[in-house]
């Protein structure tokens, strides 16, 4: 039978040690934007996303309502920033509604 090591570790730091060495940070962002995209838009705005989508620092949401992106495109400034803080890093520097 193997030995036990009774080393005591935080279960946050070894997933956060797991991510880092088999290179899974950029598939979770993009998973965390979209999921900080829904979140923070509500459903009004999520009955109109057709996708999102982060490429390198571009966020790229497709939206099937002219006026609603016409509405979004006032707001970008402020809706890069409200999902870099849900996100708690700067993962999206431009936002291209189309």
């Amino acid at each position: 039978m193997s030995k036990r090591y009774n080393d005591k570790q935080n279960i946050d730091d070894l997933l956060k040690s797991f991510v880092k060495e088999n290179k899974l940070e950029k598939g979770l962002d993009k998973v965390n934007v979209e999921a900080a995209w829904r979140d923070l838009m509500g459903n009004g705005v999520n009955n109109y996303t057709n996708s999102v989508k982060l490429h390198h620092d571009t966020l790229y949401i497709e939206l099937s309502s002219s006026v609603l992106r016409e509405e979004l495109s006032y707001g970008k400034d402020k809706i890069i920033k409200i999902i870099n803080e849900a996100l708690g890093k700067n993962l999206v520097n431009k936002l291209v509604l189309r």
